[in-house]
């Protein structure tokens, strides 16, 4: 089983939302976590209520500062995806292992205020949703570092969802 750390600066959206994703699409495959340079107090509440909307149970959802998955008693991550382009910018800590990094760029939600933020969290669910999907497509337990790092960033440069499964399914094969 892979661990996977997700981060996003205020770790109360998208990184939320990718958690949640990885945990049920790749339970088995894949731990996810998530975690922020500079989190806020709690997860947005669009957040929770999309994935309460989408059968999630949202108790065990919280902010949560990155260095907890840098320090001593840590679990081991494999895999750490960037999802807010200021998180990919940021120095992060040094993580235990030198796991994989990958950058999936995802527009924030939590930016937009108003009738359009619901959809806009929808939005950001359904393309981190795609490239989940396209994640559990490789066979990544097999991959070498370098080989998984060029698939998961494939992955987060495509905008459509066939084209990050049709990108990831040929780097499997290719």
């Amino acid at each position: 089983m892979k661990n996977i750390l997700v981060l996003c600066t205020g770790n109360s959206a998208r990184s939320i939302l990718c958690e949640a994703l990885l945990n049920r699409l790749g339970a088995g495959r894949i731990r996810a976590f998530s975690a922020g340079s500079d989190p806020k107090a709690s997860p947005h509440p669009a957040a929770l209520s999309l994935l309460a909307a989408e059968g999630y149970d949202t108790a065990g959802f919280a902010s949560k500062k990155w260095d907890v998955f840098a320090g001593e008693g840590a679990p081991k991550m494999d895999i750490v995806i960037t999802v807010c382009d200021n998180a990919a910018g940021e120095s992060c800590p040094v993580w235990p292992g030198a796991p994989v990094s990958a950058h999936w760029g995802i527009a924030d939600p939590a930016a937009i205020e108003g009738e359009g933020q619901s959809e806009a969290f929808r939005s950001a669910y359904r393309q981190l949703s795609q490239r989940v999907q396209a994640l559990l497509a490789l066979k990544f337990e097999g991959m070498e570092a370098e080989e998984l790092k060029a698939a998961l960033n494939r992955i987060g440069a495509q905008s459509d969802g066939a084209t990050d499964l049709a990108q990831a399914k040929g780097a499997e094969h290719g």
